[in-house]
């Protein structure tokens, strides 16, 4: 499948080098688009309107306020479109590019390395269309429902990482989630390396233990089943070092400060 991608920022360049295949890039910023085709052996081009024209999908990774000055462009020639624009609901995208096969998935940052969480908005019912005979062939041909590019575009997403289909008013909560999640992650890494150093431990060989610490116990927990309070519980004798030290973050807030960051979150998304 050619794909072709509106804008080519950071998540964008993220989607390319987890896809590893030759992609269509543009951007308003000529240069990040050949930098990006460069890197992944695809061909930057001049206009949104030839990656429409060439792509059998266009990923639009622009800004979420271009959603309809970019479909003024490029809707009357795009095959299909893939949003991952955040706040930017399946039905808006619909909207934007009438009759086309339109998706809406959020990506994390992980995807660069086929490590990321992908959640995709499950598909909205479509409205009685009219017969091929009334609509005539081309735009009967669009306004169906296309089983095998719905499994295509799927099976290309869920190449990066873990796939999860949930309802579209839940994606925004699950960008708080996973999306931004990459930055709490790496926070939460960088202050127990600072305390790490803190206690005499180099902060190289600190990172290196907790990184390792971090991916081995997400491993751990996929193979127990997302069971989190069991393996809390493995790790946790009863008046131990490990109690006392969840008692320490219990004590700091630990939970109710990613209860505030996903209220924060929503907040800017509303």
């Amino acid at each position: 499948m050619q794909v072709g991608l509106i804008g080519c920022g950071n998540m964008a360049r993220a989607l390319a080098r987890g896809w590893a295949q030759p992609l269509l890039c543009a951007d308003p910023i000529a240069a990040r688009a050949r930098a990006l085709a460069a890197e992944t052996g695809g061909e930057a081009v001049a206009t949104n309107a030839q990656v429409a024209e060439r792509a059998e999908l266009v990923v639009l990774c622009h800004k979420p306020v271009q959603l309809e000055e970019v479909a003024r462009e490029i809707a009357p020639s795009a095959r299909a479109v893939a949003s991952i624009l955040a706040a930017t609901p399946l039905a808006a995208v619909k909207a934007a590019y009438p009759g086309r096969p339109a998706y809406r998935f959020m990506p994390s940052l992980p995807v660069e390395v086929r490590q990321g969480a992908v959640v995709q908005a499950a598909d909205i019912p479509a409205s009685p269309g009219p017969t091929d005979e009334e609509a005539g062939e081309g735009e009967g041909a669009h306004a169906r429902s296309d089983a095998s590019l719905d499994e295509k575009v799927r099976d290309l997403f869920a190449e990066l990482g873990s796939l999860v289909v949930l309802s579209d008013e839940l994606l925004d909560a699950a960008m708080g989630l996973m999306s931004c999640g990459p930055a709490y992650v790496a926070l939460v890494a960088e202050a127990q390396v600072d305390a790490g150093v803190r206690r005499g431990i180099p902060a190289r060989q600190g990172a290196e233990l907790i990184v390792q610490t971090l991916s081995g116990t997400a491993e751990l927990l996929r193979k127990r089943d997302y069971d989190t309070l069991a393996v809390r519980r493995e790790v946790t004798s009863p008046g131990g070092v490990t109690a006392r030290g969840l008692a320490a973050l219990e004590r700091a807030g630990l939970r109710s400060a990613f209860s505030d960051a996903l209220d924060a979150v929503l907040g800017s998304a509303a």
